[in-house]
């Protein structure tokens, strides 16, 4: 493997998607990480705690000897066996650590012994979360935003999806945005999150885009909260508006939630995800059955309850005309008028209004 020096360029870094070996112990990782590192800890989460209070109480030479200790034999060989298939699988990579220090110096050390030259990151972890908030508030700054707006079943997202130069803020943060939006998979740490979204900025930058389209959010999606400097940004960003009939809104809702979330369910559970599937929105709606008040939540209910029922008694997942009631009822409702209270406090203009198909011509326009 040709030498390669270690290196502190963390923008072309991240502009490239390099490879990244990630030596820090689990549960760092799993608390903040990069979309393109995998984790390859040179400790565990207990060696890393046992060598910490070494550290603290006996100083670094201890800490060091019983590191090695604990890493010895077969669990090094393992480890380093990791290491050394991650190294020549992606032989362009860096490797790091919290502060590009013992860790990733430990791991560099022992890959060169077997004849692996394999280059590090300057700064490690820490610096590069750095680099990304600071690059996330310059770019938000010289960033033309616009919101791509509408109410709930208007396919937004789906018009994100149609243009170059966006970000899909539901998409990075692995959730619909709705009440109901949670989906099978965890959300992705906060710090993953902010991680992409400044990336995904650093990339349209550099691609001289410096107009991007976003989806109309409040502070949180699902669980995660979009950075402030960026909501603040959109608090007063020009919009583009997505109209629909009410009718055409509940064919998208039954597209999302109903059709593709009940085979997510299927593919995961078998059998058992039907019965899964109308337990998470039972879950969804019995959380905001405060704001739709007793009486709409039971009738909600109830039509949730039917509509499942009736899809079980036809048997066939593509048939859910019976959806449709407790859809339109919720939508007409409860998040329309939302959806109006929230618009009428955006303080951004509206430059157009019309169908998916009419918004994504408008918004190819802009650019």
């Amino acid at each position: 493997m040709a030498h390669r020096s270690d290196t502190d360029d963390y923008r072309s870094l991240f502009l490239a998607d390099v490879p990244l070996m990630d030596m820090r112990a689990p549960t760092e990782f799993s608390q903040g990480a990069f979309p393109s590192a995998v984790n390859l800890p040179l400790l565990l989460d207990d060696e890393r705690a046992q060598v910490g209070l070494c550290y603290k109480n006996n100083g670094q030479k201890a800490a060091i000897e019983l590191g090695h200790q604990l890493v010895c034999g077969d669990i090094r060989a393992s480890r380093f066996e990791q290491w050394s298939q991650f190294a020549n699988n992606h032989p362009d990579g860096y490797l790091y650590c919290f502060r590009g220090g013992l860790r990733s110096q430990t791991v560099q050390a022992w890959l060169r012994e077997r004849g692996t030259d394999y280059p590090l990151i300057k700064g490690g972890y820490k610096t590069m979360r750095q680099f990304l908030i600071k690059e996330l508030d310059r770019n938000v700054e010289q960033t033309n935003f616009v919101l791509i707006a509408g109410k709930t079943g208007t396919g937004k997202t789906r018009v994100i999806e149609q243009l170059a130069s966006a970000i899909d803020l539901e998409g990075r943060a692995g959730h619909r945005g709705s009440s109901f939006g949670q989906l099978l998979e965890p959300q992705p740490s906060q710090i993953d999150f902010e991680n992409a979204l400044s990336i995904d900025l650093l990339k349209l930058h550099a691609a001289q885009r410096t107009t991007v389209f976003v989806e109309d959010e409040g502070h949180l999606i699902g669980q995660r909260s979009l950075p402030k400097v960026l909501h603040d940004a959109m608090k007063t960003a020009p919009m583009l508006l997505v109209e629909h009939t009410l009718a055409e809104r509940i064919d998208i809702v039954i597209a999302d939630y109903v059709t593709d979330l009940g085979l997510r369910y299927k593919r995961a559970y078998a059998e058992e995800g039907k019965r899964l599937h109308r337990e998470k929105l039972q879950s969804d709606l019995y959380r905001i059955r405060k704001r739709l008040g007793g009486e709409r939540h039971i009738r909600v209910s109830e039509l949730i309850d039917a509509a499942f029922e009736k899809q079980w008694t036809e048997g066939d997942l593509s048939s859910h005309s019976s959806h449709r009631e407790w859809i339109g009822l919720l939508l007409s409702t409860y998040y329309d008028p939302m959806y109006d209270f929230q618009l009428a406090k955006r303080s951004g203009e509206i430059l157009f209004s019309g169908s998916r198909d009419q918004v994504i011509s408008k918004a190819k326009a802009i650019v």
